[in-house]
């Protein structure tokens, strides 16, 4: 028999989003809130609300998964919402609208560099990959199409993908994934198109956050010898995979028999791997090239007519063998899912304003708010280390949480708002297995923050 419930509301303060208190812990570990309100916007020179509490609303939107100008009517007369994030007036909409219409790129490098310093004041660990000829953090620099069809929002065109939308360009960091910058970009934009500059920004916030080596890998779409330049002159190692072009396969087939060793495989194809300071016609190269040809015969038990030949090639400026190169390479692949949680997670892929620039700075607030969120999660994952509460067992071990994940469990978290004895306390439900490790995570962002 199916029970029928009566619903009241009670005189109790509840909240579905106690984690906004670990975002605002964070916050106050930043000077945002005094660099923003020091800038003098152009018609805009006395706000009634500062520029802060613009910024922080949309923030705390953003690590909601709710990146929408109209969503913050539901959080105004939430008092819960606005001293978690230290906000003293909550603007409306049509407030927060006009203020980003106004603010076009004033904010993007304080908002970089503040993140930045973020990330290397807090982070447990920024984890580099291991090879044979020592550690590298890899930063990954990657396109991914924003899919915004069927809009009539300014940029929006045909990207390579075959959709309308944008193509935005980001840069991450270390195996965790940090976001170190991005760059909004209309969808027509070829990806190699101011990309030389976008590397050397994406190294220079790198190494302000770690002074690890650096290893910069990027995918064909970039391969061009500007690229190349740029990381010689900032002093960090590369893996670029090349476009062939109009290179012919059967000459790095020939070339690879020739200098390559061959790798044992199945009976219809063959593989040679080697690495060559020569091009096809003999002459020396800007940086070594490490190549993978295979040749097959026979493809799912069928026998092939002519023999299908690929060649993958790569430009390295570490001295590895060639199968630690594309292992390492291989690799960069895991931005992919960086991409599908500020896509799908934060649901940013489809931007909320008709304004280019409007849109170009929330993504920028997205990256904030995604390095906020990835920081809460890895700090999560420190239960073993002596200073934390047992994790609850439902967890599985993992060196990274998805960014849903950290969501679900530490920032959509119910709770009840208690003000009393001149002190306010959360209360969590005795049936949540994750209040002791937030209480500990809360606790450990508050002690940095003081």
């Amino acid at each position: 028999m199916t029970i029928i419930f009566t619903v009241k509301q009670g005189e109790e303060t509840l909240t579905s989003h106690s984690g906004l208190a670990l975002i605002g812990a964070l916050l106050a570990r930043t000077k945002l809130q005094e660099r923003l309100n020091h800038i003098d916007l152009a018609g805009c020179h006395q706000p009634r609300i500062s520029h802060a509490d613009m910024i922080f609303s949309m923030l705390g939107l953003i690590c909601l998964g709710k990146p929408d100008y109209d969503a913050i009517e539901s959080f105004r007369d939430n008092l819960f919402f606005r001293q978690s994030l230290g906000i003293k007036t909550c603007p409306s909409s049509p407030a927060l609208r006009q203020r980003f219409d106004v603010i076009q790129h004033a904010f993007d490098t304080i908002v970089k560099e503040e993140s930045a310093a973020l990330i290397r004041r807090v982070a447990p660990q920024i984890t580099p990959v291991t090879t044979s000829c020592g550690s590298f953090v890899p930063l990954d620099m990657d396109v991914s199409p924003f899919d915004n069809s069927k809009t009539l929002k300014e940029g929006v065109s045909r990207t390579y993908k075959g959709v309308d939308g944008f193509s935005p360009i980001f840069g991450y960091l270390g195996k965790e994934g940090y976001l170190v910058n991005l760059e909004l970009r209309e969808g027509s934009q070829h990806c190699q198109k101011d990309t030389p500059q976008f590397i050397t920004a994406c190294i220079e916030y790198a190494q302000k956050i770690t002074g690890q080596p650096v290893l910069v890998r990027l995918d064909s779409g970039n391969d061009s010898a500007e690229n190349i330049a740029r990381c010689r002159e900032k002093h960090v190692e590369f893996i670029i995979k090349r476009n062939l072009r109009k290179e012919d396969p059967r000459a790095w087939l020939k070339l690879a028999k020739k200098i390559g060793v061959q790798v044992p495989c199945r009976e219809g194809k063959r593989i040679w791997r080697g690495r060559t300071l020569l091009d096809l016609n003999d002459h020396p190269l800007t940086a070594p090239i490490v190549f993978e040809v295979t040749e097959r015969t026979s493809k799912k038990g069928q026998a092939l007519l002519f023999p299908e030949i690929t060649a993958d090639t790569y430009w390295v400026s570490l001295d590895l063998e060639p199968y630690e190169t594309i292992l390492l390479y291989h690799d960069h692949g895991t931005s992919e899912q960086f991409h599908s949680e500020i896509k799908s997670d934060m649901d940013l892929e489809r931007l909320p304003s008709g304004r280019f620039s409007n849109n170009a700075f929330i993504l920028l607030l997205g990256m904030l708010g995604y390095n906020l969120l990835r920081l809460c999660g890895q700090e999560s994952l420190r239960e073993d280390n002596g200073n934390f509460e047992k994790i609850p067992d439902i967890r599985k071990p993992a060196q990274r949480r998805r960014i849903r994940t950290v969501m679900l469990d530490l920032i959509y978290m119910a709770g009840r708002i208690i003000h009393t004895s001149r002190k306010w306390f959360i209360s969590m439900g005795k049936t949540n297995p994750f209040v002791p490790l937030w209480g500990t995570v809360y606790r450990r962002f508050v002690l940095k923050t003081t």
